[in-house]
């Protein structure tokens, strides 16, 4: 008998050969590799490859089953290692060694994962964090002051933010700084156990000084939270100064390499001029005085300096995703399983449906996540670098940090575990990584902001907009709006998108959903659900701001849910349009076909997600409705040719992905065991299958 199969890498060849003959004679397309890996890149391409060179090094990488304790102290030494090789600093001035790249910056950080997740958010709790603080809060005193040690690593130290008590709702901190004018000195103080300052990076071990932020109190009058310099250790001894105390937060689920713990203050006095005086002071006398006059616009503007931990989470996210589709599709193209087709040859896991629904529904997503992110990049350097820097340039960065975050950090949960799943027992195993980086990022989804608090503020930015844009309108023909399509225009928009005309034939949405495969079908559908969401919770909280206090919150908390989901889509909405821009970047033919097939994927996969939502609201008729699932199978076997290109444009190499499986270790034992059978066919001793002897007693007889 004739082996059909001789290699792994046949299977893929053979898989493509049947879907060329699926579609037609048309010649199949072709993935310009190199073309989308430079576009995936992105702006910031050769600080992306400097920083994965460095990822890649041995020096940075994790080393899996340390104790806390030595995973602490090497994640330390490897914070000297990133300023000894000039990785740290590009966010700072450039007359104190930086080069006010913020851009690139958050480019490089966010590639710092691949080597070790503790060590990325060690190095974002120092000079992301704790840096940008004093950086974006303070003066140039304090720049002077602290930032050169800051960036040479001489000053660890801590962003201490939130509390045991409150975490997402910082405006209700309960840690005070009340000046004391007699002394010229701030007072800080946790009067309670919940006022106690926790999870706080660089707080059990290392750090010497903190950015504390508290309460500010001057002349009896409390003007909300502001951020105060403050030394913790004496740096010789590394004992806590007085009236400082603290204690370890120990093992944690995941990022062991970070020594997190909680600080507390009793009467621990600091001069004057510790405070971050850039958006508020405090004169000798104890007058306050601030260039904002509104507190509410004060607290947020002084906290939008420090949006780039959700943009640099984002990134990060996106790129753990990368790495865990790149290992797990590779394995997929080797590891073979049961014998559904050939007597003789096992299937390539790749080749069945499921396994492709399991992985290429989430690259799609990964793709649309990776362009998404690069517009936020693009929209935080925009912002930082002063050129484009006004009050609705920072709300709008806002906005869509607070979107998008939540979306790439639970897919990168989603996608983690998954591709765990696919990879079966291999996938279990710590050397393969899944399981480590899923533990390490699970902290994403609520640090920096947890995720559906962030959702919560998108969704208010989406009423505010929907306000503005429809006051005075009449609901019935809000409900049943269409979108401008105007993508680049609409993007930066990153609240309600403009309307285009108000539609009063409810059947136009219907009509569009017939060409579901569309472009600008996908996009009606999408675009119809955000705005039909908002319109609709907008309608039921109207007048909401006009009752009693606890009316008013108990109206807005019977539609929490609905306001989440919307601000949900509308951030599905803003991954796909990111992805749709992405291809008209896109020159190679071969490539913009592959990727339009993968960006409808992410699209139906969309629509079949939500699909009892356009059923419920008639946007998709029932029959209608079960051509998306078909659609999208079809989808899979177009793309299945594709796949080890698809991820392989992800560009990262085996000291990336330093995962076994993605070696051609499996490649090598299928072979091994399929040469092996093959011989013993050919050499007539193999054992009869007990299943045949029935069937040749028979022939035998005849």
């Amino acid at each position: 008998m004739t082996d059909v199969v001789d290699h792994a890498g046949s299977a893929a060849a053979s898989q493509g050969a049947r879907v060329a003959g699926s579609f037609g004679n048309a010649p199949e397309p072709e993935v310009n590799v190199e073309a989308l890996g430079r576009q995936l890149l992105g702006k910031w391409s050769a600080v992306r490859r400097q920083a994965r060179e460095l990822a890649g090094r041995p020096e940075v990488r994790k080393i899996e089953g340390l104790t806390h304790t030595d995973h602490r102290e090497r994640v330390f030494d490897q914070l000297k290692y990133l300023v000894d090789n000039n990785a740290v600093h590009r966010a700072f001035p450039v007359r104190l060694g930086g080069s006010d790249d913020h851009g690139g910056n958050i480019a490089g950080f966010e590639e710092l994962v691949t080597a070790d997740p503790s060590l990325q958010i060690k190095a974002g709790v120092q000079w992301g964090l704790f840096g940008s603080a004093v950086m974006h809060l303070g003066t140039k005193e304090h720049h002077d002051q602290w930032l050169p040690g800051i960036m040479s690593l001489d000053i660890p130290g801590c962003f201490a933010m939130t509390e045991t008590g409150h975490g997402s709702d910082v405006a209700s901190i309960a840690t005070t700084a009340t000046y004391d004018e007699a002394s010229q000195e701030f007072v800080i103080n946790t009067p309670f156990r919940a006022a106690w300052k926790d999870y706080i990076g660089n707080a059990a071990n290392d750090g010497l000084a903190a950015v504390v932020f508290a309460q500010l109190v001057t002349r009896k009058v409390n003007h909300g939270v502001h951020a105060f310099y403050v030394e913790l250790r004496d740096p010789d001894t590394k004992q806590f100064l007085p009236g400082i105390g603290g204690e370890d937060d120990g093992i944690k689920g995941g990022l062991n390499g970070i020594d997190n713990g909680r600080l507390h203050f009793d009467g621990v006095r600091i001069p004057r001029t510790n405070l971050l005086n850039r958006y508020g002071d405090v004169a000798e006398d104890g007058t306050y005085s601030s260039p904002i006059e509104s507190p509410g616009r004060r607290f947020f503007t002084m906290l939008g300096t420090l949006v780039q931990g959700r943009v640099s989470l984002d990134g990060a996210a996106v790129a753990a995703s990368k790495v865990a589709l790149q290992a797990a599709v590779r394995y997929a193209t080797e590891r073979r399983q049961f014998n559904a087709s050939s007597p003789t040859d096992e299937e390539v896991l790749l080749d069945y449906q499921r396994h492709q629904r399991r992985l290429f529904t989430r690259l799609a997503t990964t793709y649309a996540a990776s362009f998404a992110h690069e517009q936020l990049l693009q929209k935080f350097d925009d912002v930082f670098s002063g050129a484009h820097d006004t009050d609705a340039d920072r709300q709008d960065l806002e906005t869509l940090a607070a979107a998008l975050k939540p979306l790439s950090t639970w897919h990168a949960l989603d996608t983690l575990q998954e591709c765990r799943e696919a990879c079966g027992g291999a996938g279990f195993l710590i050397e393969n990584r899944f399981a480590s980086l899923r533990a390490d990022l699970d902290v994403y989804v609520t640090f920096e902001g947890d995720n559906t608090v962030l959702l919560q503020l998108v969704a208010k930015r989406l009423l505010a907009d929907y306000a503005k844009e429809f006051r005075g309108a009449d609901f019935g023909v809000l409900a049943r709006y269409v979108v401008d399509q105007a993508t680049d225009v609409a993007f930066h928009r990153t609240g309600l998108r403009q309307v285009a005309q108000f539609v009063a034939d409810s059947g136009s949405v219907q009509k569009a959903a017939l060409a579901l495969r569309d472009e600008a079908g996908q996009r009606t559908l999408l675009t119809d659900r955000v705005q039909s969401m908002v319109a609709e919770v907008g309608a039921a909280l109207k007048g909401a701001n006009k009752l009693p206090q606890h009316q008013g919150a108990a109206l807005f908390n019977q539609h929490q849910h609905e306001l989440i989901e919307a601000a949900q889509a509308h951030a599905e909405l803003l991954q796909w349009e990111a992805f749709t821009e992405a291809l008209g970047r896109v020159d190679d033919s071969g490539t913009k076909q592959v990727l339009t097939w993968l960006r409808d994927l992410f699209g139906l996969s969309l629509i079949e997600k939500h699909l009892s939502w356009y059923l419920m609201n008639g946007r998709l008729s029932m029959q209608r409705g079960r051509t998306v699932g078909t659609y999208i199978n079809r989808l899979l076997v177009k793309i299945r040719p594709h796949a080890l290109d698809l991820v392989d444009a992800f560009g990262y190499g085996p000291e990336h992905l330093r995962a076994s499986i993605a070696t051609g270790a499996e490649a090598t034992r299928q072979d091994e065991a399929r040469t092996y059978f093959r011989q013993e066919r050919a050499s007539g001793s193999a054992p009869a299958d007990e299943k045949s002897l029935p069937a040749l007693k028979a022939s035998k007889a005849r």
